[in-house]
Order: C-alpha cells, then sequence, then structure tokens
C-alpha cells in the first residue's frame, strides 16, 4: 500500500503544481477570463485519465488467462520506461518547470481559447496518463485486494491538497531535494514492476524460463505473513523470483539509482529551487 502511495503522491504532486504554476501565472497577470478553458482542458486530462484506468481494468478482465498475463506483463515493462523517463526528466527540469510553463502559455495566449485549453490538457493529461498506467501495473502486481488501489487513492488526494497550500503558500518545500529523493523510492518501486511483469510474459508463454528459480524462501518469508506482505507493497517482493527476474531486477536497479544519484562532472549541486506560488491568499485568489 505505500509503495502505491507513493505513486500517487509523487505522480499527483507533479501534475498539482503544474495547475498550480498555470492558475497563479494567470491571476498574477491579471488576465482571469483565460481560467475557465484552462479549467476545461485540466478536468479533460482528469476524465481521460480515469478512463484509461477503467479501460485497462474492465478491458483485461474479459481476456484470457495468459492473454491478461501477456498483456500485464507488457503494459508493466512500458509502465517502468516512461516513469523511469519520468523521474529523469523531472530531475532535470524542476528547477524550470516554472518558466517552461508559463512560456508555453503565453504562446497559448496569444492563440486563443483553443490553444489554452490544449495546452492545459497536454500539460496536465500526460502526468495523469503515466499515473494511471503505473498505478494499474503496480495493483496487477499486488494480491492485496483492494489496499493498493486505496493507497494510490490517498497519495492523490495528499497531492491535491499539497498542491492547493503551494498555491495559497501556505507551504514551501525543496522540489529540487523531494523529486531526486521520492525519484529514488519511485526507482526501487519500478524494479519490482519490471520483475514482475517478466513474470507474467514467462506465464503468459512468451519467455522461458519460468520454472527457473534463483531461490525460494517461502518458508523463511511466507508471503502471507505481515512482513511478507509489507515487502510485498512497498519492494514488490518476491519470495520465489525466477532466475530471470532477479537479473532483470539488479541489472535495471543498480545502474539506474546510480546514474540518478550521480552528479554530473562532480559539479556542485545548483542552488535548490524552493516553491513560492503566486499569489498567495493575502493578495488574490483564483475562482
Amino acid at each position: 500500500m505505500f509503495a502505491n502511495y507513493l505513486i500517487g503522491l509523487r505522480e499527483g504532486l507533479e501534475a498539482s503544481l503544474i495547475v498550480c504554476i498555470l492558475i497563479a501565472y494567470l491571476v498574477k497577470s491579471d488576465r482571469r477570463e483565460s481560467l475557465p478553458p484552462v479549467w476545461t482542458g485540466i478536468g479533460a486530462a482528469v476524465v481521460l485519465s480515469f478512463g484509461f484506468g477503467a479501460l485497462l481494468q474492465f478491458g483485461s478482465s474479459e481476456l484470457t488467462f495468459k492473454a491478461q498475463e501477456a498483456l500485464g506483463g507488457s503494459l508493466s515493462i512500458v509502465a517502468v520506461g516512461l516513469v523511469t523517463w519520468m523521474v529523469f526528466w523531472m530531475r532535470r527540469t524542476a528547477r524550470h518547470l516554472k518558466a517552461e510553463l508559463q512560456g508555453k502559455l503565453d504562446a497559448a495566449l496569444a492563440m486563443g481559447t483553443t490553444a489554452l485549453v490544449v495546452t492545459a490538457f497536454l500539460s496536465v493529461g500526460r502526468e495523469g496518463l503515466e499515473t494511471a498506467l503505473f498505478v494499474w501495473t503496480a495493483v496487477q502486481s499486488s494480491d492485496d485486494g483492494a489496499r493498493p488501489l486505496v493507497g494510490a487513492m490517498l497519495g492523490l488526494v495528499t497531492a491535491v491538497i499539497l498542491g492547493w497550500l503551494f498555491y495559497r503558500g501556505a507551504v514551501r518545500i525543496n522540489l529540487a531535494k523531494f523529486f531526486t529523493w521520492t525519484g529514488g523510492m519511485l526507482v526501487v518501486v519500478a524494479g519490482g514492476v519490471l520483475a514482475y511483469g517478466l513474470h507474467d510474459l514467462q506465464e503468459a508463454g512468451w519467455i522461458g524460463g519460468l520454472n527457473n528459480l534463483a531461490f525460494d524462501i517461502s518458508s523463511t518469508i511466507p508471503p502471507d505473513s505481515w512482513y511478507g506482505t509489507l515487502l510485498k507493497g512497498i519492494f514488490n517482493f518476491q519470495p520465489d523470483p525466477t532466475v530471470l527476474q532477479l537479473c532483470a531486477w539488479f541489472a535495471y536497479l543498480v545502474p539506474t539509482l546510480y546514474f540518478f544519484f550521480r552528479r554530473p562532472g562532480g559539479s556542485r549541486p545548483a542552488p535548490a529551487a524552493r516553491v513560492s506560488p503566486e499569489p498567495t491568499a493575502s493578495t488574490e485568489t483564483a475562482h
């Protein structure tokens, strides 16, 4: 549940920050008449994201067992690729996200209402689709009932609340450090999703080696024990992985974490960016 809470929080906070920056910029520049098109684009992105998640859930339930495993395994690998790209991208651009979004918004304002809707839709929709895909694959890899989905929803709710507090000026955090450490934890979660996705492909018959186990410590760490459930929920730990799963987990996790936390060229880190949304509650408020 914690892993899915982290996914919902990390992904949802990116979308919340984007919304916060877009709305605050329009209010500060006295362009409140442009708020309805932006909210329309944001609403459409949210509906699309939930619709995509529902399509994955209910569409896959109509498939045969092997087809479900093949679909789940394939989408797990796609999700890992997208999340890995996203955490590296956010770490690189977090300091410049505000300026980048404001530049896109200025261009959209010059083009008209439709461009505003499209800009808001694309800015939030990308995050929403990534979140829906990664949450779905994480839930599929868990056998803990509805708790993973509840964890993801709690993470999204927390992200929305934090986004509102950012806008009101009530919360200031070091964004660079936040996205670095949560990104590192998300890489660990993604490693587990990758391993489980490969297991799904093995069960579907797309990849061999299903019975070639690296080890089996089910008697030491029973999957239904509280600590087995905890390890499963946080790290997607499996007490009886195949050789392919274990090799893929190490091959992904070690170099990804190394390059993610490595400082390029050994240079000193730049001054950390902090959230300082505008306007605050004491000045202007968007409706």
